[in-house]
């Protein structure tokens, strides 16, 4: 397999020394965006898309907004939820599990059908009621998570619905801020078929869907009509490649080929600024970390899980990595409100084989499910190796299962019993939300598929404090529980907890205007195109 990527990627940098081959350099005045993804494939572009949180940033929140959204316009601070085609939500204080959204007036979808509740009510069927004709098990099954806990929506106006969830959710509006509204005319005009929908989809986003060559390139056109007039692209298209090799990425950027480039690698990074290519890095939420299976294998030992905290050496690992990651030791970063005050796994070899060799567990065989790209996933074959030698350093004895990122993340959402012989998982994981970043991974109502809780982890104390924190609608209350979970999920061992990323990201100096969020979305529309000065 190794010598088949690196032959395509060899092709395909050739190729991109010859982009104008690919019909991606306009001959004319139009202004273009290219970005070489780390995705394996082109992602989803009729609803909830799949390839991780890149096929959010890139497919989800540009051709299409959310019922709540994220601003992403500042780069000093956490990106903040924001009013999407919801302008206002608000808890029925006579019944605390009814939300009240009150819908954006005035919005219309790319194909011209209006926004509206009998829209919003079409959509929220659309992922929770199989009996529905607009319903998409494979959308269903990416949202679920998320959607689990509505019991019902209704509507009350032409331009307000009520939400019930079937237990009091304090958090719930962070839930519908991952959810791809589509036109009910465009999916009913397919006849409910998505692939014929796939021809023309029509969302309410920046960008229209123009036109894409599978498995090659997706291209999106500015929408001169999208009601967030600050939020009108400055350029033209968006054309979406997927690259998941980063030397060819790398060599596509420096050739021309294109103009935005997602996860350099620490090895290119010189290369890219000797270039004069504009190497952009911040902290967000994003943790490259091990998930566990509590329920089978040595994982399921205490004892096992802390010996491989205390065996990586997060500093070699972000020296590896060029200094574009920071030091991991809990689910949440240390600036985030709610990480506490929790143990930390400071690097001990001797400390992790002497846990080992308590649990009878040494060599201690584990076999970890990985990928060889994805979203987010950094760069996953170098770190996968070296996490690998060093805990074969304290006793461990590691065998890698490789799966394409698609295949991990289906194994991901379905839980543990999907591959039931991988003892651990990596999948890198965003922390945007305390919901969908921490409560839906480590409470015993999550376990997946119902949840993201793949290893099944249980805690009974900490589903008590879970309820608690979504009963309380004091933010200061929420804060102080929310530390008290992490601090017992840490203690627990709840990962093999590694690095945070930086992501780093590449922009050619043509493209200017560009704002990092902190957050695993971004928003494209800001970035202007200077004309090319070669």
């Amino acid at each position: 397999m190794g010598k088949t990527i690196i032959r395509w990627a060899s092709a395909a940098a050739i190729a991109w020394v010859a982009a104008p081959a690919f019909g991606l350099a306009p001959a004319y005045a139009e202004s273009v965006v290219r970005v070489g993804m780390t995705a394996g494939d082109l992602p989803d572009w009729t609803g909830q898309p799949d390839q991780g949180f890149e096929g959010f940033r890139f497919v989800g929140w540009t051709l299409h907004d959310s019922f709540i959204n994220w601003d992403l316009s500042r780069s000093d601070r956490e990106a903040p939820l924001t009013p999407g085609l919801a302008t206002k939500w608000t808890i029925d204080r006579a019944n605390p599990r009814r939300w009240i959204f009150e819908l954006r007036k005035g919005v219309k979808f790319h194909d011209g059908c209006d926004w509206n509740a009998d829209n919003a009510i079409w959509n929220i069927e659309r992922l929770t009621i199989d009996k529905v004709p607009q319903f998409h098990p494979v959308h269903f099954a990416r949202q679920r998570a998320r959607t689990n806990s509505i019991e019902k929506a209704e509507k009350i106006d032409d331009y307000t619905i009520a939400i019930y969830t079937k237990t009091v959710e304090s958090l719930f509006p962070y839930n519908m801020a991952y959810w791809m509204v589509i036109s009910k005319c465009a999916v009913e005009g397919a006849g409910n078929d998505y692939k014929v929908y796939a021809k023309s989809p029509s969302g309410t986003g920046p960008y229209k869907f123009d036109k894409v060559v599978p498995h090659e390139r997706l291209e999106l056109v500015k929408n001169s009509d999208y009601w967030d007039k600050n939020r009108i692209p400055k350029h033209d298209r968006l054309v979406l490649i997927p690259m998941p090799e980063a030397t060819t990425r790398a060599a596509a950027l420096i050739s021309g080929g294109i103009d935005f480039l997602e996860a350099p690698s620490p090895d290119t990074i010189p290369r890219l600024k000797a270039a004069g290519m504009n190497i952009i890095t911040l902290p967000y939420p994003h943790n490259w970390t091990y998930q566990l299976n509590f329920q089978k294998g040595p994982f399921a030992d205490l004892r096992v899980r802390q010996a491989a905290n205390y065996a990586i050496n997060r500093a070699e690992m972000v020296d590896m990595l060029g200094g574009v990651a920071m030091e991991c030791y809990g689910v949440f970063t240390p600036s985030q409100a709610f990480y506490g005050n929790p143990i930390k796994y400071a690097f001990d070899t001797s400390k992790a084989t002497s846990l080992l060799k308590e649990a009878n567990c040494y060599p201690c065989n584990v076999t970890i499910g990985i990928s060889t790209s994805g979203s987010g996933q950094m760069q996953p074959l170098p770190m996968n190796e070296l996490a690998k030698a060093q805990l074969e350093a304290a006793g461990f004895k590691v065998k890698f299962e490789v799966m394409d990122w698609n295949t991990l993340l289906a194994s991901f959402w379905a839980g543990w019993e999907k591959i039931p012989n991988v003892d651990a998982i990596n999948v890198s994981l965003s922390v945007l939300d305390p919901v969908s970043g921490f409560l839906k991974h480590f409470t015993t109502s999550n376990r997946g598929p119902v949840g993201l809780n793949w290893g099944w982890y249980q805690n009974r104390e900490l589903d008590q404090l879970a309820d608690e924190v979504q009963a309380s609608f004091d933010p200061v209350e929420q804060k102080q529980i929310l530390q008290k979970m992490h601090e017992m999920v840490v203690a627990d061992a709840g990962r093999v907890f590694i690095v945070h990323d930086l992501n780093p990201r590449a922009l050619s100096p043509r493209l200017k205007g560009f704002v990092q969020a902190q957050s695993w979305f971004q928003d494209m529309t800001p970035i202007v195109v200077s004309p090319s000065t070669n």
